[in-house]
């Protein structure tokens, strides 16, 4: 590679190790050097992967040394790589190629997740919420809360008020009293309106979803 072209990406690994920190190597293949043997031209964090200077090629680079004319060749990014010591990378290889498509070197940037890995797992499982879907919103107040206890009792009957008969409105009526939407203030009030039933309705509807309940639990 010409002396412009690797002080370039000497330069620009400088830049990317100090963006990412001691945990991204970034390093450059020369695959025009005279010694195959020898291709790592820069190395920045080369603790990551324990290279330096002057040592051989890759995987990656000895392929691309066996047929550097081959133009498909294709970028690799962000694939999971390992270390020996089994430390997980994310890694992306770009060829860098002159002007007749021939590729002359590889800049590759290996980013240690092993930590992040780690902890992705501790914070899995502890924000897991086991088969729960939906969360359940936190009402600012008592007003709201009647109002979400309402929607409840639709989303369980499964059937807009319209379409209700007798039976889903017991329902939805029993599940509201269940959860104590009848201790808040004015409630029933609210509540006969929703539905478009009367006060004496609502008090037989809470009486049967009751019973209804008490037959179940014999059962």
């Amino acid at each position: 590679m010409e002396r412009a072209y690797i002080d370039f990406c000497k330069r620009l690994a400088h830049g990317i190790a100090a963006q990412f920190g001691p945990g991204c190597e970034v390093v450059v293949h020369d695959l025009t050097t005279a010694d195959a043997a020898s291709t790592v031209a820069v190395i920045e964090n080369g603790q990551v992967t324990g290279r330096k200077l002057g040592d051989g090629p890759s995987r990656v680079a000895l392929e691309a040394l066996h047929d550097r004319r081959h133009h498909a060749l294709e970028d690799r990014l962000a694939y999971l790589t390992k270390t020996e010591d089994g430390r997980f990378l994310k890694s992306s290889t770009i060829f860098l190629r002159d002007g007749g498509g021939e590729v002359v070197g590889i800049f590759s940037i290996n980013f240690d997740i092993t930590m992040l890995m780690t902890a992705r797992h501790e914070l899995d499982a502890l924000v897991s919420t086991g088969t729960q879907n939906e969360p359940e919103p936190i009402p600012q107040s008592v007003t709201e809360l009647l109002d979400e206890l309402i929607e409840q009792s639709v989303r369980l009957v499964g059937k807009p008020v319209s379409l209700m008969n007798k039976e889903d409105k017991v329902r939805a009526i029993g599940f509201l009293n269940d959860a104590g939407a009848f201790l808040i203030t004015k409630s029933g009030q609210k509540v006969c309106t929703y539905f478009g039933i009367s006060k004496y309705t609502l008090y037989s509807y809470m009486d049967e979803a009751k019973s209804l309940a008490s037959a179940d639990g014999e059962s």
